[in-house]
C-alpha cells in the first residue's frame, strides 16, 4: 500500500466527514443558501495565490521535466478556467456575492493559506505534495460521487464546481499528484528518513482537518443568526 492510501486509511473517519459533508449535497440539489455558497466561494478564491505558490514549489522540486509538465498544465487550469469561475459565480450570486467579497478571511482560510505557504517554503517535496493531494483527492472523491447526478437545470455555479473536480482530466491530475507523493515517500523510506515522512503525514492530517473546518466555516454566520 502506498503512502497516500495509508494516510487515507489512517484517517478514514475524517476523510468520510469531508467527502460527505452536507455542503456537497446541498450544492448538488441546489438547496444551499446563497449567503453560504457566496462565503464559501469568496473564501476559497483567496486560496489561489498560496495554492499557486505551493504548486509552483512542487514543480520546481520535482525530479525531472516529465514530472513537471503535468503540474504546469494544471497550473494553467487553476489560473485560467478556475479563476474566472470564481469571478463569474460571485457576480451571478448578486448582493450575497458582493457582501461575501468584503468579508475578512476566516480562521480556516488563514490557517490553510499558512499551511500551503509553510509547506512550499519547507523545501520538502513530500510535505508539499501531502497538502496538494488532500486538497485535490478529497474533492475528486466527492466530485465523482455526485457527477452522475448533475442535470441541466442546475445553476452554473453549482454544476461547474462539480465539473472542475471530476472527470477524466481532473482524475489524471490526482493520479499524477498521488504518484509523485507515493514515489517520494518510497524514496524517504529507502533513505530511512522517518522524520521527513512524519512531517508529510502530519501535513496530510492537518490539511484534512482544515478541509472540514473550511466547509463548516461557510455556515458560521448562518448558525449565529
Amino acid at each position: 500500500m502506498g503512502f497516500c492510501d495509508e494516510q487515507r486509511q489512517r484517517h478514514a473517519e475524517l476523510w468520510s466527514r469531508v467527502t460527505n459533508h452536507r455542503f456537497i449535497d446541498e450544492l448538488l440539489y441546489d438547496t444551499i443558501s446563497k449567503p453560504v455558497l457566496s462565503r464559501y466561494l469568496s473564501q476559497d478564491h483567496r486560496f489561489l495565490d498560496a495554492f499557486v505558490v505551493l504548486l509552483a514549489s512542487v514543480i520546481a522540486n520535482a525530479n525531472n521535466l516529465q514530472d513537471r509538465i503535468p503540474g504546469c498544465q494544471f497550473m494553467a487550469l487553476i489560473t485560467g478556467r478556475e479563476n474566472t469561475y470564481f469571478d463569474r459565480s460571485l457576480r451571478a450570486l448578486g448582493d450575497d456575492g458582493e457582501m461575501a467579497i468584503s468579508d475578512p478571511d476566516g480562521r480556516a482560510t488563514t490557517a490553510f493559506c499558512d499551511l500551503m505557504r509553510d509547506a512550499a517554503s519547507s523545501g520538502e517535496l513530500a510535505r508539499m505534495l501531502s497538502v496538494l493531494v488532500v486538497a485535490e483527492w478529497s474533492y475528486q472523491t466527492w466530485g465523482e460521487r455526485v457527477l452522475p447526478m448533475l442535470n441541466d437545470d442546475m445553476p452554473f455555479y453549482c454544476k461547474e464546481w462539480v465539473m472542475l473536480h471530476s472527470g477524466e482530466y481532473f482524475g489524471s491530475v490526482v493520479k499524477y499528484l498521488r504518484g509523485l507523493l507515493d514515489a517520494e515517500a518510497d524514496r524517504l523510506r529507502a533513505a530511512s528518513d522517518a522524520d521527513a515522512l512524519e512531517r508529510a503525514a502530519h501535513a496530510f492530517e492537518r490539511a484534512l482537518h482544515l478541509e472540514l473546518d473550511f466547509f463548516e466555516q461557510a455556515y458560521e454566520k448562518q448558525a449565529a443568526k
